[in-house]
């Protein structure tokens, strides 16, 4: 197995293919600067614009000749491929993803390792059943209507592109497993602060089998977002029929541009999460103990980089001085239980926000309205609101800043949810009964017990909406009575 990292003769630039169906591109042209630092050089996008998307549609037929017992095969020895101690080309995304990344290489050497779980077959079939349903994957499926007639329903694949994400890698897998699990013809682009993970699995693929079919069906490649002159050749419905996009508001925004009949979008538009928790954490010192242990996990997992981290807890403490002062003794627990989270779990963060450093020191000698825990080392910290509103730039908080607020009642939680809400952890668990039909009201997507926000699955819907379903183009055939 050889690398497709390698540095070029000034040590500063890193080399990244385009793969195309099985082929490999190693023409380098263009320089880019990854998000944090690091640079890399890969051969030009628009040169080979024209033959990126799948040209004849009928070399489709080819991923329904594969059982979908066939496709979890080879996805689970693609897994058993994935293991990075022996993957030279996941060992050169780790390095990559190292200097682009804004997670720490402890962190990210966890994520790295955890990839072969997602192969694992159990888990994704346990995704195509729940999520879809594998007889409409293999076959027709008959439903009688009132009147008759005979409806057969089947999913197929369609042609799609991947503007994955980079903040975890593990997006790049996610997004791997679902194209193949739908039979669809994935083109996958690059993120600049993960530059190389979907090259390193699609590259593995390559060393199994280039001429398996489901090889055949992807491609990945780097552009840099709103390249007009790639992208309006590109984004055309006779080259694809689905956009799954991981991006904020300027990127969804650019991209919708590109609509048009036979054009869908998928969005993972980055979110806001948030935890709730109930006056019963305040039971007694062992509880409270636990409940912080807990909420830590939410805050620092993933170094608090991803959409599901809490940035703010509302706490029913009560807003009177004996509430105030409970929850500023929680604040304590908390910030202990955040700087001692271990290391594959969380670190203090690779790059800590300059700004939200200022906002957080011109904070801290206002103690009649906050009380700040940590944040002197960079290493993370906790804001405790004196009063039941967030901090002005709560909006903001990231490396491993969490804001707590005291509340009187459940209902002002509630009510500061919004549509940019996605996850919410709560404790304890008769609370999440109670709120769990009220939450989605107000734009909540996803609500968990507390300290769970991390553990995620491929079998649960997305962003309160089902990837799965809509990357497929579900196909009907009518047999009417005679």
């Amino acid at each position: 197995m050889q690398s497709t990292l390698t540095k070029t003769l000034d040590s500063e630039l890193f080399e990244i293919p385009i793969l195309l169906r099985g082929k490999q591109i190693n023409d380098y042209t263009d320089t880019f600067g990854g998000r944090n630092g690091a640079k890399f050089i890969t051969p030009s996008a628009k040169k080979y614009v024209n033959q990126i998307s799948l040209s004849d549609l009928s070399k489709m037929r080819d991923l329904y000749d594969l059982s979908i017992e066939e496709i979890i095969s080879f996805l689970h020895d693609l897994g058993q491929h994935l293991v990075l101690k022996e993957n030279e080309y996941l060992q050169a995304a780790y390095a990559l993803a190292c200097e682009a990344s804004g997670l720490t290489p402890e962190v990210l050497h966890t994520t790295y390792r955890s990839l072969p779980i997602l192969f694992h077959p159990s888990n994704i079939r346990e995704m195509l059943e729940k999520r879809i349903g594998l007889k409409y994957l293999e076959n027709w499926v008959p439903t009688t209507m009132e009147d008759g007639r005979t409806i057969s329903i089947r999913a197929f694949g369609s042609r799609t592109v991947h503007i994955i994400a980079g903040n975890v890698p593990t997006v790049a897998a996610a997004s791997l497993i679902r194209s193949c699990g739908t039979r669809s013809d994935a083109i996958f682009k690059l993120p600049s602060n993960d530059p190389l993970t979907a090259t390193a699995l699609i590259q593995t693929m390559m060393d199994m089998d280039p001429q398996h079919p489901i090889t055949k069906h992807c491609s990945v490649l780097y552009w840099r977002g709103g390249d007009r002159q790639f992208e309006e050749k590109f984004y055309r419905p006779e080259n694809i029929e689905k956009i799954i996009a991981w991006g904020g508001f300027n990127s969804i925004k650019h991209i919708s541009q590109y609509l048009q009949p036979g054009l869908d979008l998928i969005t993972f538009d980055p979110k806001i999460s948030i935890s709730i928790i109930g006056h019963e954490a305040f039971q007694d010192e062992y509880t409270l103990h636990a409940v912080a242990q807990r909420a830590a996990i939410d805050v620092g997992a993933f170094n608090q980089e991803a959409c599901l981290n809490s940035r703010i807890m509302y706490v029913q403490s009560g807003t009177n001085d004996d509430g105030i002062n409970n929850l500023n003794h929680f604040g304590k627990l908390l910030y202990s239980a955040l700087v001692n989270l271990p290391s594959h779990v969380s670190t203090p963060p690779k790059i800590f926000n300059e700004s939200l450093k200022d906002d957080i020191e011109g904070i801290r000698l206002e103690d009649d309205f906050y009380q700040v825990y940590g944040g002197k080392v960079n290493e993370g910290a906790v804001i405790v609101s004196q009063f039941d509103e967030p901090v002005d730039f709560s909006h903001r908080l990231c490396s491993r800043v969490v804001n707590l607020v005291p509340i009187d009642t459940i209902d002002s939680a509630i009510r500061s949810v919004n549509s940019y809400t996605q996850t919410v952890g709560v404790y304890p668990e008769g609370l999440k009964l109670q709120i769990r039909n009220i939450l989605p009201l107000y734009g909540v997507q996803r609500v968990v017990s507390l300290g769970f926000a991390a553990s995620a699955s491929m079998a649960t819907p997305q962003d309160a909406i089902e990837p799965l379903r809509r990357m497929c183009k579900w196909i009907t055939d009518e047999k009417s009575v005679v």
